[in-house]
């Protein structure tokens, strides 16, 4: 008997004859956009065969799933995807036409070599040690090596902490989000890191209850009490604005309306600033 999924979760395969950690990038890149959206993801790589990716089509076909493929061999890519179209598998080749436009621009033909992003990055290491720490101090998880990140993030609830985190962190900065909770004082332990590291972020407050509804409406409850009450939200962004007063070198960045990049590009540049050391590693 085949097993029943949840057709409401979207499912994504990600293909590779490498390692697989440019597909997983994009597709956690692109969850972001959506509020950490439930997207169910299953990896498949050091894939060298046709017959293992007829399996991977067949599973795709039967999951609904789209395939997510950073293949670098020719004869593997053109076996996806003229077998895809005929499953009906929709499939999206990451990197075959920037490959094509890289090769016309320079007059040859790529290596195509799997695994060769990994082993000439750099930062490949780097980059997943930053993704774990933060995804280890994400909404005020505090832990004995706050004093290790690069940025800290502090904000009330909805203000945006977890995404920029999360986005910060695939670009290689260690990042620690810290939620506000009206009238409770910040973490004691914030007391002993860098002031320098810590940004905090404001919204509008109009826009922060249109979130927060939003929110609510997506756990399925239409209970919702002080949380998007739009006069409460007025007292909690005052009370923070309080709060940030207190602490003359944190940065305030108004997050309303700005896109996530934008936003994150003005982090940058304020930790950069204080932090130079930071762009050249």
């Amino acid at each position: 008997m085949l097993k029943q999924f949840d057709t409401n979760i979207p499912n994504i395969f990600t293909v590779s004859d490498g390692t697989g950690e440019t597909a997983i990038s994009i597709v956690r890149a692109v969850r972001v956009q959506f509020d950490h959206a439930d997207i169910h993801i299953e990896r498949f790589n050091k894939i060298r065969r046709r017959e293992m990716l007829e399996e991977i089509l067949l599973n795709a076909r039967n999951k609904k799933a789209t395939v997510v493929a950073t293949l670098v061999d020719p004869e593997l890519r053109i076996f996806l995807i003229s077998r895809s179209m005929q499953l009906g598998v929709k499939v999206v080749d990451v990197l075959f036409p920037l490959m094509e436009t890289v090769s016309e621009q320079l007059g040859r033909r790529p290596s195509a070599i799997p695994g060769l992003l990994r082993q000439l990055d750099e930062g490949y290491f780097k980059r997943i040690s930053a993704i774990e720490y933060t995804v280890r101090h994400d909404d005020g998880i505090i832990s004995s090596d706050l004093s290790e990140a690069d940025i800290i993030l502090i904000g009330v609830s909805r203000t945006s902490k977890t995404p920029l985190s999360m986005y910060l962190g695939h670009k290689g900065y260690k990042v620690a989000n810290i939620p506000l909770v009206p009238g409770i004082d910040p973490p004691k332990e914030l007391e002993k890191v860098d002031q320098n590291k810590i940004i905090a972020l404001i919204i509008d407050p109009t826009r922060l209850a249109e979130i927060r509804v939003a929110r609510i409406e997506a756990l399925g409850t239409d209970n919702i009490g002080d949380y998007a009450d739009i006069e409460k939200i007025f007292e909690e962004l005052e009370w923070s604005r309080e709060v940030f007063k207190r602490n003359k070198r944190w940065p305030v960045l108004d997050v309303t309306g700005k896109a996530l990049e934008e936003n994150s590009v003005e982090i940058e540049k304020i930790i950069l600033t204080r932090f130079p050391d930071l762009a050249d590693e």
